[in-house]
């Protein structure tokens, strides 16, 4: 579990392939504090630290993962939000995120508001009952509040501390990003598909 707060950026050294699955080396500023089956948030998605080495740590990245998320297409010299997992410890900052991406949107807008950067994505229609206005989402790993959510675009407002200390500083029109929505949206919309009604509790 995460709170999509970022900790620090990354940079990936390496991605070599092996069958279906994807091997990667990622240098961070945490990498030294790391320890083996650590659970690491990479753009928001949550990986496990498989091995070390001085300043970087290993992850492995499974079908399932690639093809979910946007991280088969970084190249080594691509920089990743990087958050380790949530303690009892640890103020929730953000929001219960995860690191389970629901899939990728696309960014159509970046706007300079002058003190702060508006973002605007396209994501799939299907979708829209998981985003309100004002509503948690999290984006490559960030924490953000939505913004005038519609059939199949919704915006968020990026502080400069964000745009300076996160991946967004790269974001630009046609990029794709990963995306998790808000769980307990995700659970309501499961509710409601499988037909079940609010009632009483059974005796």
């Amino acid at each position: 579990m995460f709170t999509g707060i970022v900790e620090c950026t990354g940079v990936l050294q390496s991605a070599e392939k092996e069958g279906t699955n994807l091997h990667w080396w990622v240098a961070s500023p945490v990498s030294d504090l790391l320890q083996v089956d650590q659970s690491v948030a990479h753009d928001g998605v949550c990986l496990t630290v498989t091995a070390l080495r001085p300043g970087a740590h290993a992850v492995t990245l499974v079908a399932e993962t690639l093809a979910r998320s946007h991280l088969g297409l970084k190249m080594p010299g691509d920089r990743l939000n990087i958050e380790r997992s949530l303690t009892l410890a640890k103020p929730l900052d953000g929001h219960l995120v995860q690191g389970h991406v629901d899939g990728i949107v696309t960014c159509i807008e970046r706007r300079d508001e002058g003190g702060s950067w508006l973002f605007r994505f396209r994501f799939d229609p299907v979708q829209a009952p998981l985003l309100i206005d004002k509503g948690s989402v999290c984006l490559n790993g960030v924490s953000l509040t939505v913004i005038r959510p519609d059939r199949d675009t919704f915006s968020v407002t990026v502080i400069p501390y964000t745009l300076a200390h996160t991946t967004f500083r790269d974001l630009q029109p046609g990029i794709a990003c990963n995306v998790e929505f808000d769980l307990i949206a995700k659970y309501l919309l499961r509710w409601q598909e499988l037909g079940y009604q609010p009632g009483p509790p059974s005796s």
